[in-house]
């Protein structure tokens, strides 16, 4: 195993530095581009812990300014959802109980 192999950027989602720079050379070149193609940012910390180091990866392999790469926008709920009614969700097909 190599160096980029076995580092884990995205620790929520399990994502290695060797699946990021994959991705940039397959012309995902933007944080949103790599967040939907790999799920990175999409865990628990939302993107807190890894997506300065994806910023990084794409301005290293694409000669971009990083200054230049915006991070993905913050899309919150528009409204609050009581975590009790998410408890509730039934999905298709299911019987509620």
């Amino acid at each position: 195993m190599n160096r980029e192999e076995e580092t884990i950027i995205c620790f929520c989602e399990d994502v290695t530095e060797e699946e990021i720079v994959r991705a940039i050379e397959e012309g995902y070149t933007s944080p949103k581009e790599i967040k939907q193609h790999l799920r990175a940012g999409m865990g628990e910390c939302q993107g807190r812990g890894c997506m300065p180091l994806i910023m990084r990866l794409i301005s290293q392999k694409t000669g971009k300014p990083r200054e230049l790469i915006l991070p993905p926008s913050v899309r919150p709920p528009i409204v609050p959802v009581p975590i009790g009614l998410l408890g509730k969700i039934v999905k298709r097909g299911e019987k509620e109980e």
